[in-house]
This record gives structure tokens, C-alpha cells and sequence, in this order.
């Protein structure tokens, strides 16, 4: 088990609205601000979707590259781009957000029931998605709604090969209504079903399964994904008050565990990328 730690935070997402949540990160200036933040907190990555200037989801491809240059600028951190959006994207606008050139870029594994949608990733659109960001140099975390997305993902790289750099890093989302459970349980199901090309991990516990995934996830050796794109309150009825109070918390269940946050230059060894800002090719 290795004592270095993967603190991804996911600072926005496409669910919540600025009206319901005024502390949500959703401009440029606030994502960025947010990111440093974090980053001195203890995260070595950024998963990032962004809005436009009425605060809702965007996949605007000029809004996306100003954010991957300004987090680049500001910070050491990987940047990841969420190819997902909302689950109401177009699936041709979610291949055009390799254009904006981030390190990293999310890669769901499979379709699945999101509350009351339905986040759509046909097997085609998947294999297109791969491919693309292997020739732009743009490095997969391969996103696990359900079991089956784990023999997806085998079936992919046994199809297709291995991502630039060579190294596998998946992320396993847990708690969402329709996919996963939240629970150690399912974790444990999940980790034993990894192909052996998997060089890396974390896992995400949506909601009240926050706790219970991260916990687990450092029980097995694990990497954590923390943020208000997946959880809005600290404790039980006490709302979040920022992103890096939710990444201090994983940093401090980390030392529990023994485990020392990895730097943004780590996280880019971990995953296969060049030592500096900008895409494997």
C-alpha cells in the first residue's frame, strides 16, 4: 500500500445552482481562486465543469480553454475536464471538450440511470472518446458508475491498448440513485474486479456516502475524489462553507490512514503525464 495520496477535488459540476448554493464555484475567477485553495490544502487535481455567465452548465469550448490555461497559470495542479457535462450535453459536444487541451479528462465506462435522467455513454461514443484522447495526448480517468462498467473498461483496453503515458487510473462513483451503492462493500466488489492494467484508483461517495467510500477507499489503499460536486454539507444538516474544507477533511483522514498527500507533480507521475502543464503527446 502506497502512503502517497490522490486528493482529486471537484469543485462545481452540473447538478447544483448558484441560487441554491451561493458558495458554488462558477466563475473563472472563483474556480480559479477555489483551485488555489484546494491546491494548498492538500489536492493534486481539479475536475472541472464550468458555467456560463448565468451560472448554468456549459460546454462552451472557448469558456473551456481560457479555464484549463487560467488553472494552468495559477496552479500546479492536473486539470481534468469532464467530458459527462450534464446529462442533457449532446454527446458531439462532449468529444469537442478534448479541444480545449487538459491533462486529463473524465471517460464514463457505460450508461446509467442519474436520479430521475439518464447519463447516456453508448459503447460507440465511448470507443470514440478513447481514441480521440489518445491522439491528442489527453489522459483518461476512467469513470465506474456500476460493476459493469468495470468489464467495459477491460473490454476497451483489450480493444484499443493502453492510454498515453501507459499507466490506468479509474475513478468509481458511488451513491448516485441508479448506479453503485455507496458502501465498502461494493467498493471491495468493484477493486477485486479491476483488470490488472488498472495502475491506479480513487473512488467517490456521493451524498451521505461520502464518508463511508472514502474510508473504504483509504481501508484498501485507494485515492479519494472530494468536492461540492458531490457532496453539499460537512456534517449531518451543517452545509459546506468551501471546497478545500471538504479537501482538509480528506487530508486529515489521510493522516489517519498514514497516507501523505501527493503534490500536482506527483499526481502527473501517478497518471503518466509530462512533468509540466499540457497533454502527454
Amino acid at each position: 500500500m502506497s502512503s502517497a495520496l490522490l486528493i482529486t477535488v471537484a469543485p462545481t459540476g452540473a447538478e447544483t445552482s448558484k441560487t441554491d448554493c451561493p458558495q458554488l464555484p462558477t466563475t473563472l475567477a472563483e474556480l480559479v481562486a477555489t483551485a488555489r485553495e484546494c491546491e494548498a490544502a492538500g489536492a493534486g487535481m481539479i475536475h472541472v465543469h464550468i458555467r456560463d455567465d448565468d451560472h448554468r452548465p456549459s460546454l462552451d469550448l472557448s469558456r473551456l480553454t481560457d479555464t484549463v490555461q487560467a488553472l494552468h497559470e495559477a496552479t500546479d495542479l492536473v486539470v481534468q475536464l469532464s467530458t459527462g457535462g450534464s446529462v442533457h450535453d449532446p454527446l458531439d459536444q462532449r468529444l469537442k471538450v478534448l479541444d480545449a487541451a487538459p491533462d486529463s479528462c473524465s471517460l464514463t465506462m457505460g450508461t446509467t440511470n442519474f436520479g430521475d435522467d439518464v447519463f447516456s455513454n453508448p459503447w460507440p461514443f465511448i470507443c470514440e472518446l478513447y481514441q480521440l484522447a489518445q491522439d491528442r495526448g489527453v489522459v483518461p480517468e476512467f469513470e465506474l458508475f456500476d460493476l459493469g462498467h468495470v468489464t467495459a473498461l477491460e473490454r476497451l483496453l483489450g480493444k484499443y491498448g493502453l492510454p498515453p503515458g501507459g499507466n490506468v487510473h479509474v475513478d468509481f462513483v458511488m451513491g448516485v440513485p441508479g448506479g453503485m451503492p455507496g458502501t465498502a462493500a461494493a467498493l471491495v466488489a468493484g477493486v477485486a474486479a479491476l483488470p490488472p492494467e488498472v495502475t491506479s484508483w480513487s473512488a467517490t461517495g456521493i451524498g451521505r456516502s461520502t464518508l463511508p467510500v472514502m474510508l473504504a477507499s483509504l481501508a484498501q489503499g485507494g485515492h479519494l475524489r472530494v468536492g461540492m460536486e458531490d457532496v453539499l454539507t460537512i456534517s449531518r444538516g451543517v452545509p459546506v462553507d468551501s471546497n478545500a474544507q471538504l479537501v482538509e477533511r480528506a487530508v486529515t483522514a489521510g493522516r489517519v490512514a498514514q497516507r501523505v498527500p501527493m503534490s500536482g507533480a506527483e499526481a502527473r507521475a501517478l497518471l503518466g503525464l509530462p512533468e509540466t502543464g499540457g497533454s502527454a503527446a
